[in-house]
């Protein structure tokens, strides 16, 4: 186990090199942040002074030495927009983005996983294919469509839910949180549902072939000749084995509803890392960019990690090889 867990440390070490080099350099390659803040009269000399008091007239290779050097100390530079660390800004719009994911997550996981497992159990009945066939829709439809949608029916036409912005929030363990009140929980539930439900659609169809494959193993069959069924049946034979192949696909995709809230927190207007990145990218403010990117691969790797050990709990034979 010790051994899996040094392995995968070193590996995530050199993923953070590698991707910090690719990440600085692509984004030292957008344009020159200088033109968008100095004044549109400013002399060749004034521009020439805001480029070195912003380090842009340095190689590059000094650049990302200093980048380096400043992010070991927590230091990814200031924001050329709103003068205030990159990372202090990130880190204040990480607690939002978050709450927006795993709040989707809990509801692709309550929504998909009963669905699929339903859906695995009866394979053959009219509503196991309707649900399956209906999952397809989550997969096709695009996420900018479904937020439009949702602000149509349910803000425009019924007026049930906010059609964007965040509600109150609440300290919670100096955490901000707008899940502690129903007017918060109004706010987050169309985002957090239009974000899920591609997520719903992949737990539920990943959940549906687990429970197929699962039912026809001989441990099932031998449970259900000892006079074991229904719920005990599924909850003590079928939901354990199903879930490990859930786990490390769940794992890695909430990640991907942290990096691709993007375009769910733009469409709500939901004040996060997702819309915050999108202004920095069209003010190219670099070491906003920068310092976004590697928050989000942080998570990544940190996420991976996690779901490897994970898997490693679920799965007996794993944790005997580790042994």
């Amino acid at each position: 186990m010790l051994e899996t867990l040094l392995k995968r440390l070193l590996q995530s070490i050199v993923v953070l090199w590698a991707m910090s080099v690719l990440t600085f350099c692509a984004v030292n390659l957008i344009g020159d942040p200088v033109h968008l803040l100095v004044s549109p009269t400013a002399t060749e000399q004034e521009i020439a002074e805001a480029r070195h008091a912003l380090g842009l007239d340095q190689p590059v290779q000094q650049q990302y030495l200093h980048f380096v050097q400043g992010a070991m100390r927590g230091d990814l530079g200031d924001s050329f927009i709103y003068n205030r660390p990159a990372i202090e800004l990130i880190v204040s719009r990480v607690p939002a983005t978050l709450e927006l994911a795993v709040t989707a997550l809990l509801l692709s996981l309550a929504i998909g996983i009963p669905i699929g497992i339903f859906a695995g159990l009866k394979p053959g009945s009219r509503l196991s294919r309707l649900l399956m066939a209906c999952s397809l829709g989550g997969v096709i439809m695009p996420t900018f469509w479904i937020g439009m949608i949702g602000i149509l029916v349910f803000s425009v036409n019924l007026g049930w839910l906010p059609s964007g912005g965040r509600g109150p929030v609440s300290t919670v363990l100096g955490v901000p949180l707008s899940v502690t009140s129903w007017e918060g929980i109004r706010f987050l539930l169309l985002p957090a549902l239009t974000l899920s439900l591609f997520k719903i659609s992949l737990v539920a169809r990943l959940t549906e072939a687990g429970t197929r494959e699962v039912a026809g193993q001989e441990y099932i069959k031998f449970a259900r000749a000892k006079g074991v069924g229904g719920a005990r049946l599924v909850l003590r034979h079928v939901v354990p084995n199903v879930l490990i192949p859930i786990v490390t696909v769940v794992g890695l995709e909430f990640g991907h509803l942290i990096a691709f809230s993007v375009v769910t927190e733009s469409v709500f207007s939901w004040p996060g890392m997702g819309k915050l990145i999108i202004d920095s990218v069209l003010a190219l403010d670099r070491p906003v960019v920068v310092a976004y990117l590697l928050v989000t691969l942080v998570m990544f790797v940190v996420l991976n990690l996690i779901v490897d050990l994970l898997y490693v709990v679920l799965d007996p034979r794993l944790r005997h090889k580790a042994a």
